[in-house]
């Protein structure tokens, strides 16, 4: 058994403030993700896409940080 995917793959309950620190992430790379939308023109498609990717990532890996060390 590997402890750390024992750990990663489990459920983690939101504890203390958590749920409020990932609506802040959220809302944060939300607006990132706009901007980006709003700012790259329309024929930057490949880019748009994969900036808001990657803002999409950013922000499922910093919920993932939340949830498994809260």
């Amino acid at each position: 058994m590997n402890p750390a995917i024992e750990h990663n793959f489990k459920y983690h309950p939101p504890v203390g403030n958590a749920a409020d620190k990932h609506a802040a992430v959220r809302a944060k790379a939300k607006e990132l993700a706009l901007l980006i939308d709003e700012s790259l023109p329309p024929n930057a498609g490949r880019e748009k896409a994969t900036a808001i990717t990657k803002c999409e990532e950013a922000m499922m890996w910093a919920c993932a940080g939340i949830a498994r060390h809260s």
